[in-house]
């Protein structure tokens, strides 16, 4: 297949980082997810101990703001700007799935580019939170507002736009409708119909 890249933007529990994860098995593409964030604390030198392998279940408002711990806007637009660069290196040595950190605004003109929206009801969120990531109800109502909420104001501080904006994407998907593997399967078809020899 031709080079192509897949950004993935979501709703917390949508379940679009598995669904993302699978569509790059799915291709035999790199995936990039919590990568950028430890490359780009390590290239300012700056720890990445606000961040856990579980990072969708133990994030809050300012840690999913400010992704490196800080609450400083100058620093946080440094951040940034070195992510966008380690994201656009990324993308540029191949084939790769990449999720989150405004990858859709950063690659909005590579020309191969797919941008992907994730999203699901609220029932369907929740119940994948409690089922999927076991969590309890009430943290779980608790996560998905904060997190929609921080998601929302980071990319629309960066991106200038809602991640979930149409003009901005190529597809939007409801996760609940194929489920996991259906999705990225069907994800997975798209990809190959564009890019496939």
């Amino acid at each position: 297949m031709k080079r192509f890249v897949v950004t993935i933007t979501r709703e917390f529990g949508s379940l679009g980082r598995p669904i993302a994860k699978r569509l790059s098995e799915l291709l035999e593409v790199e995936f990039y997810d919590r990568d950028i964030v430890e490359a780009t604390a390590k290239q300012m030198n700056m720890p990445v101990s606000t961040l856990s392998d579980s990072e969708e279940k133990k994030t809050s408002f300012w840690n999913m703001l400010f992704p490196l711990g800080t609450d400083s806007l100058e620093q946080q637009k440094k951040i940034f700007e070195c992510q966008s660069q380690i994201i656009s290196r990324m993308a540029g040595r191949g084939s790769c799935i990449i999720v989150g950190r405004c990858a859709d605004y950063i690659l909005e003109d590579d020309p191969d580019a797919i941008h992907v929206y994730i999203y699901a009801s609220y029932a369907d969120r929740l119940a994948n939170c409690v089922g999927s990531l076991g969590m309890k109800k009430e943290d779980a109502k608790k996560m998905i507002n904060e997190v929609d909420k921080a998601r929302l104001n980071y990319h629309k501080y960066f991106a200038g736009y809602a991640p979930s904006d149409p003009k901005h994407k190529h597809i939007i998907i409801n996760s609940a409708l194929l489920e996991v593997e259906g999705t990225a399967q069907a994800l997975a078809a798209i990809v190959k119909k564009k890019y496939g020899d």
